[in-house]
Protein backbone atom coordinates (compact mmCIF):
# COMPACT_ATOMS: atom_id res chain seq x y z
CA UNK A 1 0.00 0.00 0.00
CA UNK A 2 1.29 3.20 -0.53
CA UNK A 3 1.65 6.43 1.25
CA UNK A 4 -1.21 8.18 -0.83
CA UNK A 5 -3.82 5.92 -0.03
CA UNK A 6 -3.46 6.75 3.46
CA UNK A 7 -3.45 10.26 2.50
CA UNK A 8 -6.82 9.61 0.38
CA UNK A 9 -7.92 8.38 4.07
CA UNK A 10 -6.42 11.69 5.79
CA UNK A 11 -7.50 14.16 3.06
CA UNK A 12 -11.07 12.71 3.50
CA UNK A 13 -11.04 12.81 7.40
CA UNK A 14 -9.71 16.40 7.43
CA UNK A 15 -12.36 17.38 5.13
CA UNK A 16 -15.16 16.02 6.85
CA UNK A 17 -13.49 17.04 10.43
CA UNK A 18 -13.43 20.77 9.16
CA UNK A 19 -17.14 20.99 7.64
CA UNK A 20 -18.39 19.06 11.36
CA UNK A 21 -16.49 21.91 12.66
CA UNK A 22 -17.75 24.88 10.66
CA UNK A 23 -20.72 23.66 10.88
CA UNK A 24 -20.62 24.08 14.96
CA UNK A 25 -18.99 27.58 14.18
CA UNK A 26 -22.43 28.00 11.82
CA UNK A 27 -24.52 27.04 14.96
CA UNK A 28 -23.12 29.48 17.12
CA UNK A 29 -23.60 32.26 14.66
CA UNK A 30 -20.20 32.70 13.54
CA UNK A 31 -20.90 32.19 10.14
CA UNK A 32 -23.31 34.26 7.56
CA UNK A 33 -25.41 33.36 4.93
CA UNK A 34 -26.05 30.14 4.03
CA UNK A 35 -23.63 26.96 5.05
CA UNK A 36 -23.95 23.78 2.27
CA UNK A 37 -22.21 20.56 3.75
CA UNK A 38 -20.10 18.60 1.63
CA UNK A 39 -20.34 15.79 3.92
CA UNK A 40 -20.96 12.81 2.21
CA UNK A 41 -19.04 13.82 -1.20
CA UNK A 42 -15.64 13.59 0.65
CA UNK A 43 -13.91 11.40 -1.72
CA UNK A 44 -15.00 12.86 -5.21
CA UNK A 45 -12.40 16.55 -4.13
CA UNK A 46 -9.73 13.59 -2.88
CA UNK A 47 -9.45 11.49 -5.65
CA UNK A 48 -10.02 14.16 -8.47
CA UNK A 49 -7.51 16.46 -7.19
CA UNK A 50 -4.98 13.37 -6.45
CA UNK A 51 -4.55 13.30 -10.15
CA UNK A 52 -4.02 17.13 -10.15
CA UNK A 53 -0.49 19.11 -9.66
CA UNK A 54 -0.20 22.30 -7.66
CA UNK A 55 0.17 24.06 -11.16
CA UNK A 56 -2.94 22.59 -12.19
CA UNK A 57 -6.66 24.61 -11.79
CA UNK A 58 -9.38 24.04 -10.13
CA UNK A 59 -13.25 25.69 -10.23
CA UNK A 60 -15.76 24.86 -7.65
CA UNK A 61 -19.09 25.54 -6.09
CA UNK A 62 -20.76 27.30 -3.11
CA UNK A 63 -19.94 23.29 -1.65
CA UNK A 64 -16.03 23.52 -2.18
CA UNK A 65 -14.59 23.51 1.01
CA UNK A 66 -13.32 20.37 0.26
CA UNK A 67 -12.30 21.13 -3.03
CA UNK A 68 -9.83 23.83 -1.24
CA UNK A 69 -8.50 21.31 1.27
CA UNK A 70 -7.60 18.67 -1.25
CA UNK A 71 -5.51 20.66 -3.09
CA UNK A 72 -3.46 22.59 -0.82
CA UNK A 73 -5.28 25.15 0.98
CA UNK A 74 -4.64 26.44 4.78
CA UNK A 75 -7.45 25.42 7.28
CA UNK A 76 -6.62 28.09 9.08
CA UNK A 77 -6.80 30.58 6.30
CA UNK A 78 -10.45 28.71 5.10
CA UNK A 79 -11.77 28.84 8.82
CA UNK A 80 -10.56 32.69 8.86
CA UNK A 81 -12.47 33.30 5.66
CA UNK A 82 -15.58 31.64 6.66
CA UNK A 83 -15.70 33.74 9.60
CA UNK A 84 -15.12 37.13 8.02
CA UNK A 85 -11.95 37.41 9.74
CA UNK A 86 -9.27 39.44 7.83
CA UNK A 87 -6.47 36.46 7.27
CA UNK A 88 -9.15 34.28 5.33
CA UNK A 89 -8.26 34.16 1.41
CA UNK A 90 -10.49 36.79 0.13
CA UNK A 91 -9.62 38.63 3.87
CA UNK A 92 -13.01 37.66 4.92
CA UNK A 93 -15.30 39.02 2.02
CA UNK A 94 -15.80 35.67 0.56
CA UNK A 95 -17.34 33.71 3.00
CA UNK A 96 -18.32 29.87 2.70
CA UNK A 97 -19.39 30.11 -0.78
CA UNK A 98 -16.84 32.50 -2.56
CA UNK A 99 -13.57 31.18 -1.70
CA UNK A 100 -10.82 31.59 -3.83
CA UNK A 101 -6.86 31.27 -3.74
CA UNK A 102 -4.90 31.66 -6.76
CA UNK A 103 -1.47 30.14 -4.89
CA UNK A 104 -3.10 27.18 -5.05
CA UNK A 105 -4.78 27.25 -8.34
CA UNK A 106 -8.64 27.41 -6.61
CA UNK A 107 -9.65 30.23 -9.19
CA UNK A 108 -12.79 30.68 -7.34
CA UNK A 109 -15.92 28.96 -5.64
CA UNK A 110 -19.09 30.33 -7.34
CA UNK A 111 -22.56 31.11 -5.82
CA UNK A 112 -24.03 30.69 -9.36
CA UNK A 113 -25.00 27.45 -10.35
CA UNK A 114 -22.90 26.26 -13.26
CA UNK A 115 -20.50 29.69 -12.73
CA UNK A 116 -17.81 27.82 -12.64
CA UNK A 117 -17.69 25.76 -15.60
CA UNK A 118 -16.72 28.48 -18.37
CA UNK A 119 -14.21 30.03 -15.75
CA UNK A 120 -12.41 26.67 -15.97
CA UNK A 121 -12.75 26.32 -19.67
CA UNK A 122 -10.89 29.33 -19.76
CA UNK A 123 -8.07 28.13 -17.70
CA UNK A 124 -7.73 25.55 -20.15
CA UNK A 125 -7.62 27.86 -22.88
CA UNK A 126 -5.10 29.67 -20.75
CA UNK A 127 -3.18 26.63 -20.83
CA UNK A 128 -3.17 25.79 -24.49
CA UNK A 129 -2.25 29.12 -25.89
CA UNK A 130 0.37 29.31 -23.36
CA UNK A 131 1.68 25.94 -24.47
CA UNK A 132 1.71 24.48 -20.79
CA UNK A 133 1.35 20.86 -20.07
CA UNK A 134 -0.98 21.92 -17.12
CA UNK A 135 -4.76 21.45 -16.84
CA UNK A 136 -7.79 22.59 -15.62
CA UNK A 137 -11.19 20.88 -13.60
CA UNK A 138 -14.35 22.10 -13.14
CA UNK A 139 -16.50 20.79 -10.15
CA UNK A 140 -20.57 21.14 -10.29
CA UNK A 141 -23.47 19.60 -9.00
CA UNK A 142 -26.03 17.50 -11.53
CA UNK A 143 -28.29 20.36 -11.49
CA UNK A 144 -25.88 22.33 -13.03
CA UNK A 145 -26.00 20.35 -16.65
CA UNK A 146 -29.48 22.26 -17.33
CA UNK A 147 -27.73 25.42 -17.38
CA UNK A 148 -27.02 26.90 -20.80
CA UNK A 149 -23.26 27.46 -19.96
CA UNK A 150 -22.56 24.15 -19.22
CA UNK A 151 -23.39 22.79 -22.91
CA UNK A 152 -21.86 26.37 -24.80
CA UNK A 153 -18.64 24.86 -22.28
CA UNK A 154 -18.79 21.29 -23.24
CA UNK A 155 -19.00 22.65 -26.99
CA UNK A 156 -15.95 24.89 -27.08
CA UNK A 157 -13.94 22.38 -24.39
CA UNK A 158 -14.76 19.82 -27.48
CA UNK A 159 -14.17 22.03 -30.34
CA UNK A 160 -10.82 23.41 -29.84
CA UNK A 161 -10.02 19.90 -27.67
CA UNK A 162 -9.00 21.84 -24.25
CA UNK A 163 -7.45 20.34 -21.35
CA UNK A 164 -9.91 20.75 -19.23
CA UNK A 165 -11.97 17.43 -16.97
CA UNK A 166 -15.92 18.21 -16.35
CA UNK A 167 -16.44 16.41 -12.76
CA UNK A 168 -20.25 16.05 -12.51
CA UNK A 169 -20.84 15.25 -8.64
CA UNK A 170 -24.16 13.22 -8.84
CA UNK A 171 -25.86 13.42 -5.70
CA UNK A 172 -28.96 13.06 -7.01
CA UNK A 173 -30.53 16.17 -6.05
CA UNK A 174 -30.98 20.05 -7.43
CA UNK A 175 -31.46 21.57 -4.30
CA UNK A 176 -34.21 19.58 -3.05
CA UNK A 177 -35.67 18.19 -6.69
CA UNK A 178 -34.94 15.10 -7.38
CA UNK A 179 -32.45 14.12 -10.63
CA UNK A 180 -36.33 12.21 -12.03
CA UNK A 181 -38.22 15.42 -11.70
CA UNK A 182 -35.62 17.82 -13.77
CA UNK A 183 -34.53 15.60 -16.22
CA UNK A 184 -36.11 12.96 -18.73
CA UNK A 185 -32.79 11.16 -19.62
CA UNK A 186 -30.86 10.43 -15.91
CA UNK A 187 -27.83 9.28 -17.51
CA UNK A 188 -26.34 12.65 -17.31
CA UNK A 189 -23.26 11.13 -19.15
CA UNK A 190 -24.84 10.37 -22.18
CA UNK A 191 -24.55 14.25 -22.74
CA UNK A 192 -20.84 13.80 -23.35
CA UNK A 193 -21.30 12.37 -26.61
CA UNK A 194 -23.25 15.05 -27.56
CA UNK A 195 -20.01 16.69 -27.52
CA UNK A 196 -17.77 14.26 -28.65
CA UNK A 197 -16.32 14.39 -25.40
CA UNK A 198 -15.53 10.99 -23.78
CA UNK A 199 -17.90 10.26 -20.69
CA UNK A 200 -17.55 7.64 -18.24
CA UNK A 201 -19.89 6.85 -14.92
CA UNK A 202 -17.55 6.73 -11.93
CA UNK A 203 -18.48 5.39 -8.59
CA UNK A 204 -17.59 8.54 -6.27
CA UNK A 205 -17.72 7.12 -2.88
CA UNK A 206 -15.10 5.01 -3.98
CA UNK A 207 -11.45 7.54 -3.96
CA UNK A 208 -9.62 4.60 -5.54
CA UNK A 209 -11.83 4.30 -8.73
CA UNK A 210 -12.40 8.82 -8.77
CA UNK A 211 -8.40 9.09 -8.59
CA UNK A 212 -7.56 6.12 -11.39
CA UNK A 213 -10.29 7.56 -13.59
CA UNK A 214 -9.44 11.06 -13.11
CA UNK A 215 -5.28 10.42 -13.83
CA UNK A 216 -6.07 8.60 -16.49
CA UNK A 217 -8.21 11.78 -18.18
CA UNK A 218 -5.15 14.53 -16.75
CA UNK A 219 -2.79 11.71 -18.61
CA UNK A 220 -5.07 12.25 -22.01
CA UNK A 221 -5.30 16.02 -21.67
CA UNK A 222 -2.08 16.84 -21.12
CA UNK A 223 -0.65 14.98 -23.78
CA UNK A 224 -3.18 17.09 -26.32
CA UNK A 225 -6.15 14.56 -25.62
CA UNK A 226 -9.10 16.87 -25.19
CA UNK A 227 -11.17 17.19 -22.17
CA UNK A 228 -13.36 14.24 -20.60
CA UNK A 229 -16.23 14.42 -18.56
CA UNK A 230 -17.11 12.51 -15.32
CA UNK A 231 -20.33 11.55 -13.28
CA UNK A 232 -19.44 11.01 -10.01
CA UNK A 233 -22.04 9.03 -8.51
CA UNK A 234 -22.59 9.84 -4.60
CA UNK A 235 -24.54 11.37 -1.85
CA UNK A 236 -24.91 14.44 0.24
CA UNK A 237 -25.19 13.26 3.84
CA UNK A 238 -26.77 16.32 5.56
CA UNK A 239 -29.45 18.63 3.64
CA UNK A 240 -29.14 20.83 1.00
CA UNK A 241 -27.82 23.47 3.38
CA UNK A 242 -28.37 23.76 7.18
CA UNK A 243 -31.75 24.69 8.26
CA UNK A 244 -33.13 21.81 5.23
CA UNK A 245 -35.92 20.05 6.41
CA UNK A 246 -35.36 17.10 4.03
CA UNK A 247 -38.96 16.28 3.07
CA UNK A 248 -37.78 15.26 -0.46
CA UNK A 249 -36.23 11.84 0.70
CA UNK A 250 -36.62 9.28 3.03
CA UNK A 251 -34.65 8.40 6.10
CA UNK A 252 -34.52 4.72 4.76
CA UNK A 253 -32.38 6.64 1.33
CA UNK A 254 -30.06 8.35 3.56
CA UNK A 255 -29.45 5.54 5.84
CA UNK A 256 -28.53 3.12 2.83
CA UNK A 257 -26.38 5.93 1.69
CA UNK A 258 -24.53 6.48 4.82
CA UNK A 259 -23.62 2.98 4.93
CA UNK A 260 -21.96 3.47 1.74
CA UNK A 261 -19.81 6.38 3.60
CA UNK A 262 -17.06 6.71 1.39
CA UNK A 263 -14.44 6.99 4.46
CA UNK A 264 -16.05 4.12 6.19
CA UNK A 265 -15.15 2.59 2.91
CA UNK A 266 -12.27 3.28 2.56
CA UNK A 267 -11.11 2.36 5.95
CA UNK A 268 -12.48 -0.61 5.94
CA UNK A 269 -10.61 -1.05 2.55
CA UNK A 270 -6.90 -0.33 4.26
CA UNK A 271 -7.71 -2.61 7.19
CA UNK A 272 -8.44 -5.53 4.96
CA UNK A 273 -5.54 -4.74 2.77
CA UNK A 274 -3.65 -4.81 6.24
CA UNK A 275 -2.78 -1.25 4.93
CA UNK A 276 -3.07 -0.23 8.24
CA UNK A 277 -4.52 -1.16 11.84
CA UNK A 278 -7.95 0.33 13.18
CA UNK A 279 -6.14 1.98 15.57
CA UNK A 280 -3.57 3.70 13.69
CA UNK A 281 -6.37 4.69 11.80
CA UNK A 282 -8.09 6.54 14.50
CA UNK A 283 -5.03 8.08 15.98
CA UNK A 284 -5.07 9.93 12.16
CA UNK A 285 -8.12 10.65 12.98
CA UNK A 286 -7.62 12.51 16.48
CA UNK A 287 -4.12 14.34 14.90
CA UNK A 288 -6.34 15.82 12.38
CA UNK A 289 -9.23 16.67 14.58
CA UNK A 290 -6.28 18.42 16.85
CA UNK A 291 -4.15 20.51 13.97
CA UNK A 292 -8.24 21.51 13.22
CA UNK A 293 -9.18 22.33 16.34
CA UNK A 294 -6.17 24.58 16.39
CA UNK A 295 -6.90 26.11 12.95
CA UNK A 296 -9.79 27.00 14.44
CA UNK A 297 -9.03 28.98 17.60
CA UNK A 298 -6.39 31.09 15.75
CA UNK A 299 -9.41 31.82 12.89
CA UNK A 300 -11.66 33.15 15.88
CA UNK A 301 -8.45 35.27 17.43
CA UNK A 302 -7.92 36.45 13.74
CA UNK A 303 -9.14 40.43 13.46
CA UNK A 304 -12.13 41.24 11.21
CA UNK A 305 -11.53 43.74 8.77
CA UNK A 306 -11.64 47.50 9.19
CA UNK A 307 -15.42 48.58 7.71
CA UNK A 308 -12.95 51.17 5.74
CA UNK A 309 -11.39 48.54 3.46
CA UNK A 310 -15.20 47.66 2.35
CA UNK A 311 -14.67 48.43 -1.20
CA UNK A 312 -11.18 47.14 -1.73
CA UNK A 313 -10.44 43.91 -3.63
CA UNK A 314 -14.02 44.50 -5.08
CA UNK A 315 -14.06 44.56 -8.95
Amino acid sequence: MSSRELHFYADMVKIRRFEQMAIDLYKEGLIGGSYHSYVGQEAVAVGVCAALTAEDTITTTYRGRGQHLAKGASAFRLFAELLGRIDGYCKGKGGPMHICDMETGILGANGIVAGGIPIAVGAALTCRMSGSKNVAAAFFGDGAVNQGVFSESMNLAALWELPVIFVCENNLYAEMTPLEKYVKNTKLVERAAAFGIPGEVVDGNDVEAVYQATQSAVKRARNGGGPAFFEMMTYRLQGHMLGDPETYRTKEEVAKWHAGDPILRWKKQLIARKAASGERLDEMEQTIAGELASAAERARASQEPDPSTILEDVL
